[in-house]
């Protein structure tokens, strides 16, 4: 009797211990989305010169002639890309890898925004994430193909279906392992 109320114990702490972290990856989460319109209009506060001086760094903005419009451009492509990785670490549906798509061209436009030798940095761009697309587009279709198939094979619900196909990482590291 002593030995199961030991065991009903340790995993009554182990649930609080990891509901207590989910609270708190939680309200960091939930605090980075509902911080995004106050993120993305912080290139107001930046004057309209070519140089940008403050006591941390001088930003020259070289191509754009206007340190103001080099951060527009800057808040408007990392800000989705803030999302978009937020919504790839937290999302439970079997297509999250798709995620990578989007995640991968708002990276490769803001690197380019960030090379101020760069004219058209919107341009040629799928160029680059053909790659990327020839890999996770025939592995989400494959997916969703094996998922229908059990589908019409058994009486599972989707929902049970897609936990079946999930894999679930213990912690940060292992989710970014299973991805490289």
């Amino acid at each position: 009797m002593e030995q199961k109320q030991q065991k009903l114990t340790k995993e009554k702490s182990k649930f609080q211990h990891t509901d207590k972290k989910g609270l708190i990856i939680g309200s960091i989460v939930a605090t980075i989305i509902a911080s995004t319109p106050y993120l993305f209009y912080l290139y107001e506060s930046v004057p309209n010169e070519k140089v940008w001086n403050t006591f941390l760094f001088t930003y020259n903005s070289g191509y754009y002639e206007d340190a103001n419009v080099a951060m527009w451009i800057i808040t408007s492509k990392s800000i989705p890309l803030i999302l978009l990785v937020l919504w790839f670490f937290t999302c439970r549906h079997w297509w999250y890898h798709v995620l990578l798509v989007p995640i991968a061209m708002y990276a490769y436009q803001l690197f380019n925004t960030l090379n101020e030798d760069q004219v058209y940095f919107d341009s040629n761009q799928l160029v680059y994430l053909i790659p990327v697309m020839a890999v996770f587009i025939p592995s989400i279709y494959l997916i969703r193909a094996r998922i229908f198939n059990k589908i019409n094979d058994a009486e599972k619900s989707l929902e049970e279906l897609e936990d079946e196909l999930k894999l679930s990482p213990k912690n940060f590291w292992q989710k970014i392992r299973q991805y490289f």
